[in-house]
């Protein structure tokens, strides 16, 4: 006999982040590269971030999890899953879910890392979110950290301002409540995107070589122009979309939660939504982009400073390496 099941409301029950405490001004770059603190906050939005010295991803993520376990009164043992979103894991294998795990103790979690550049955590969410539906866990960790400092090269003024390193945390439980919790999403890829930007080296088609280290292959490469051209549209029309697919008006949304890569890439998105800015979540003047941790680290800081509330429409959305693109609806559950 056939089995019927029903699906449940998968919500985020508890969120959490870190920050490292060494701030990298804009001040930095202009004292030995050929830019200035002007330059970089015109084009980019971005005043300070914050870098790790030592330790990898894992030591991004671990904190927020304390933080999140706590703040929920639970154990790391009451964890099913771990999903670690990131494009700087600790190392190829084991997983940095597999560290993490290890590090916090959770003892009956299984998880995987997941790839997704800067839209990883949406990209995690949703996974998340089907773990939960379908019934097969009840307690999902979705990570989104990254020490991007670890593969930015400090002497290419293009690159190397925008990024910085964190880590943001959200656990995903079952709700009774329908009208709730994750209600929709829209994810791409184009993989045709991924000349204009990617790392060329470091994995199996170009392993370490004296000669890919000299050609500074294993730091990140984008052609900027190309890529905001493309980011501006991708992000702002699938925010559009979403809205409108759920039969919301501007009005309805609380707030547009963007991923940092860009002031005027979040601005483009606002505009396109009809959103006013008090209604977008920006920090990237703080942290700038810490790829798959920005959409957290967002939602942790605000739901912190009591500025969202259960019922809240919020839209998630981002742009990234791949291409990746994608937003997600959020009705804020707690």
């Amino acid at each position: 006999m056939k089995k019927i099941t029903t699906l449940r409301q998968a919500a985020i029950t508890s969120v959490a982040h870190y920050l490292p405490e060494e701030v990298l001004p804009n001040s930095f770059f202009s004292s030995y590269l050929d830019t200035s603190d002007e330059w970089i906050k015109t084009r980019t939005g971005i005043n300070t971030r914050r870098i790790l010295r030592k330790g990898g991803s894992s030591d991004l993520a671990l904190p927020a999890v304390k933080r999140l376990l706590e703040k929920r009164g639970i154990t790391a043992n009451d964890i099913d899953i771990i999903i670690f979103c990131t494009v700087t894991p600790d190392m190829f294998f084991p997983s940095t879910a597999c560290v993490l795990q290890d590090k916090i103790g959770a003892k009956n979690a299984w998880g995987f890392d997941l790839s997704g550049a800067c839209s990883g955590f949406l990209f995690g969410l949703e996974t998340g979110r089907r773990f939960i539906e379908a019934g097969g866990a009840e307690k999902v960790l979705v990570i989104g950290a990254d020490k991007m400092s670890s593969i930015i090269d400090y002497n290419d003024r293009n690159t190397c301002p925008l990024f910085g390193d964190g880590g943001g945390a959200v656990l995903l439980e079952p709700i009774e409540e329908s009208e709730y919790g994750i209600l929709d999403s829209i994810l791409h890829i184009d993989g045709s995107g991924g000349e204009h930007l990617h790392m060329k080296a470091g994995g199996s088609l170009n392993p370490t070589t004296h000669e890919t280290v000299d050609k500074k292959w294993h730091y990140v490469y984008q052609e900027g122009k190309t890529v905001f051209k493309s980011a501006v549209v991708g992000m702002a029309d699938v925010s559009a979309e979403i809205v409108e697919k759920n039969h919301l008006t501007s009005d309805d949304i609380a707030y547009l939660v963007p991923h940092q890569a860009n002031l005027r890439i979040i601005d483009a998105t606002r505009e396109r939504m009809g959103i006013p800015p008090e209604k977008v979540m920006i920090n990237i003047d703080k942290y700038g982009n810490t790829t798959a941790a920005t959409i957290p680290i967002c939602l942790s800081e605000w739901h912190e400073a009591g500025k969202i509330a259960k019922g809240d429409y919020l839209v998630l959305a981002s742009f990234g390496a791949g291409y990746t693109w994608g937003s997600i609806l959020i009705r804020w559950a707690y």
